[in-house]
């Protein structure tokens, strides 16, 4: 009778560990294929701080009739970027100073700490404007990266090279949500200037598509939690050997009660 009950106590905590198709599903509760529905998406306009990496070019067209980058210490003789990748960014990408500027040839040291890309961009162009005839100003950030952790397929720190990210595609970088993630408690942490902001996403709700975190911004990290069924199945081999243990000692007792009587 004991061993029936522990049998059937082992049997229950199988059936709650499962994971059900709804749990591992994104935005379960959208519409059908024949409904329409709306979200005002929220897009964040990052401001530039100290450490930024920035990739800035001054382009002009030459009295040979060439355009020319004259912020040249990128290239080489055959005009090639000679920086490729993150080591390339930060050779020869401008970084924000703790003052938050950046200093450029013949141009000399302009704040964009506290701006946006295009506030900065507009700022590089009037300065250029003073040392260069026609000159076009290009600016965008090369240090958008992002931390991706917890119970997704594979965690990491991630690059970013558009204009914007949202959390559903840094999840997807990261190879998505592993079977033992929680996918209605997902944590997103913001440095911010004095201090983090944290954010508790639910993807399968479809309201994170107006949340303000759908849109990652850099140096965002993204936290997936884990479910029980993982602390479950981690501590499985233990209680398999306890039960294994169990059951010898009330299967000697027995066998010792029997040859008693």
């Amino acid at each position: 009778m004991k061993t029936s009950i522990i049998f059937l106590s082992i049997a229950f905590l199988l059936a709650s560990s499962c994971t059900s198709q709804k749990e591992l599903a994104y935005l379960g509760n959208l519409p059908e294929t024949s409904g329409e529905e709306k979200f005002t998406m929220v897009i964040p306009d990052y401001k530039i701080q100290p450490r930024d990496l920035l990739y800035i070019t001054i382009k002009a067209m030459t009295p040979n009739g060439t355009i020319e980058d004259f912020l040249i210490s990128a290239r080489n003789t055959s005009g090639a970027y000679i920086g490729q990748g993150e080591s390339g960014g930060y050779l020869y990408g401008y970084d924000v100073n703790p003052e938050g500027n950046v200093i450029l040839p013949a141009v000399g040291p302009i704040k964009v700490g506290g701006l946006t890309l295009e506030e900065s961009r507009k700022l590089l162009q009037t300065s250029a404007d003073k040392v260069f005839k026609n000159a076009t100003v290009e600016c965008k950030l090369l240090s958008f990266k992002f931390t991706v952790i917890g119970e997704v397929k594979a965690p990491g720190t991630y690059f970013n090279y558009n204009n914007y990210l949202t959390v559903l595609e840094a999840i997807g970088r990261a190879g998505g949500v592993s079977d033992f993630g929680k996918r209605e408690r997902v944590l997103v942490v913001r440095p911010q200037e004095k201090g983090s902001k944290t954010y508790r996403l639910n993807l399968q709700d479809k309201n994170i598509l107006a949340s303000e975190a759908y849109f990652l911004l850099p140096n965002d990290v993204v936290i997936v939690e884990p479910t029980k069924q993982k602390v479950f199945t981690q501590n499985l081999p233990i209680f398999s050997f306890f039960l294994t243990i169990t059951l010898s000692a009330i299967t000697t007792t027995l066998l010792l009660i029997n040859y008693l009587k």
